[in-house]
């Protein structure tokens, strides 16, 4: 009876610790070295498992980690979205449900795919979540934020291959070293009845993995990926107004927000010894739709043309979505300081689901009675790249900075500087401001070009090609930030391919599901 009641504590508790040690390892706080271990729990718990009941351990993983991580979602639909605390639990309970169900089908598939093999899976395991994870990035619209890769933000050496296969071949080796683990220390193929011995096949595998990754990452940190002083780089400052929300959109504060940021980038360029070539301010910096307000407009073109600068910022637009229909764009826009010169103009790819528009409004007709200010945004078309100067600079609004297709589309296009301009004072105090900046560290160090980031309220900064943090602002506070960044130099495997080691994973995934089902069919018509 005692052993029985220890089985089923064990089924509970070791699945909560798996999904509490992933979550600590995000920012924040951050303690990246525990995802190494996090999945071991977890393969403990499903060894003697079967598909059914291995899913639900691995969604209650999920449910924990990924609740653990998006907390913050909930407190942004109270304070910000004027929902009831129980109906924002409800809406964060089933997003994390739902995620957690990626984890579920890895813990079956894993069961499912190594039933009959005493010692497979050790490279199973990372194949399998790097296509889940994949999945979990595309469909729906996709929603990548707290991928496994993001947790080892500041473990640098180790995520220099992200210029060779992205965010997934990271989340593989720390997946592939947790399986090393549990099999070196857990018997005969990790079985819970086996007796417990070292096992160094695995173990010597698992090293060899994460040594090649070490190793490569050291190297890559040694190149020089600057051009040269006088060809190569350019001067940006990033202004973070620290502007409050509810005076945002409020008419009565509008000068007041302008003369913030104007007065702002005045005193950044008055403080730099260098020449800025480009300022920088957050999304939907202006309390007005771009187009609208000539008087405000002019001042803002004045304003470059005085300082000599190009000037960056987010502004809602209006634009035809279709013909005859009329619908707000969120945009980005930059002005010369040849005041003559026509705006460059940027529109958002995609948009964030219940924020910027309803998705599926056909069955989610009751959505905008109980979120307020939802707005009804229509997409961009392109990845529009501006001219400035020399440099030619990609604009990633708010979340599409998660989105490494979306990043990518900007290099194609001939980016050799990102710009990533944001408002993340819905997120208040969380750990969401550090884990969106987190995520820009992946998307330098994939193509090998640096980034300039202005929040309203934080973290405003600067990342160079290696994905180390030049610059970095406090949440809720007036900051400016200068930087002179080295233009992007090289093209690497991951701008030319993109996902393909997700892509791959997936298809090995399929191709293996498939060969086991078939070995089953076989065998039971036997």
């Amino acid at each position: 009876m005692t052993v029985l009641s220890s089985k089923r504590f064990s089924r509970i508790t070791l699945p909560l610790l798996s999904g509490f040690l992933l979550a600590l390892s995000f920012p924040r706080p951050g303690l990246f070295p525990l995802a190494w271990i996090a999945l071991i729990p977890l393969f403990v718990v499903i060894a003697d498992q079967g598909p059914a009941k291995a899913f639900l351990s691995g969604w209650l993983v999920g449910l924990v980690y990924f609740g653990g991580t998006l907390y913050w979602i909930m407190l942004s639909l109270v304070r910000h979205g004027g929902l009831p605390w129980l109906i924002s639990f409800l809406v964060l309970f089933l997003l994390v449900s739902y995620l957690a169900t990626y984890i579920g089908l890895f813990a079956a598939l894993f069961r499912y795919a190594i039933a009959d093999k005493k010692n497979a899976g050790l490279f199973v395991a990372p194949v399998l979540w790097v296509s889940l994870e994949w999945a979990k990035g595309r469909l729906l619209s996709g929603f990548p934020w707290a991928g496994l890769a993001y947790s080892q933000t500041s473990f640098l050496s180790m995520i220099q291959m992200a210029d060779f296969g992205g965010i997934y071949i990271v989340a593989f080796v720390v997946v592939l070293c947790n399986r090393a683990l549990y099999l070196g220390f857990t018997g005969n193929g990790g079985r819970a009845e086996s007796p417990v011995h070292i096992r160094w096949q695995p173990l010597a595998a698992g090293c060899a993995v994460f040594l090649l990754g070490f190793f490569y990452g050291a190297f890559r940190l040694s190149e020089s990926f600057e051009g040269s002083e006088t060809k190569a780089q350019m001067t940006i400052a990033v202004i973070q107004g620290n502007i409050p929300q509810d005076q945002k959109w409020d008419r009565r504060f509008q000068k007041q927000t302008l003369d913030t940021y104007r007065r702002l980038s005045t005193a950044a360029m008055r403080d730099s010894l260098r020449k800025h070539d480009l300022i920088v301010w957050p999304e939907a910096v202006l309390p007005f739709v771009f187009g609208t307000e000539a008087v405000q407009e002019q001042g803002l073109r004045d304003f470059a043309a005085d300082k000599g600068v190009y000037l960056l910022f987010g502004a809602p637009s209006i634009g035809m979505s279709s013909p005859g229909k009329v619908s707000l764009r969120n945009s980005a826009y930059l002005l010369s300081p040849d005041s003559g010169q026509a705006a460059q103009q940027y529109n958002k790819l995609h948009l964030v689901p219940f924020g910027e528009y309803v998705p599926f409004p056909e069955f989610l007709f009751f959505i905008e009675k109980f979120v307020e200010g939802v707005a009804d945004f229509a997409p961009g078309e392109d990845a529009v790249v501006f001219k400035v100067n020399q440099a030619r600079v990609g604009t990633a609004i708010c979340f599409e900075v998660i989105f490494p297709e979306i990043v990518r589309r900007f290099v194609q296009n001939g980016a050799t500087v990102m710009t990533a301009i944001t408002n993340d004072a819905w997120f208040g105090r969380s750990a969401a401001p550090d884990q969106h900046f987190s995520m820009t560290v992946f998307r330098a160090i994939e193509h090998r070009i640096p980034f300039a980031r202005a929040a309203n309220t934080g973290i405003s900064g600067f990342i160079d090609a290696r994905g180390r943090v030049m610059r970095e602002t406090a949440l809720f506070e007036e900051a400016t930030a200068t930087a002179t960044l080295s233009l992007r130099q090289q093209t690497t495997l991951y701008t030319r391919w993109g996902d393909f080691f997700a892509a791959f994973c997936a298809i090995i995934s399929i191709s293996f599901l498939c060969m086991t089902w078939i070995k089953r069919r076989k065998k039971d018509a036997c």
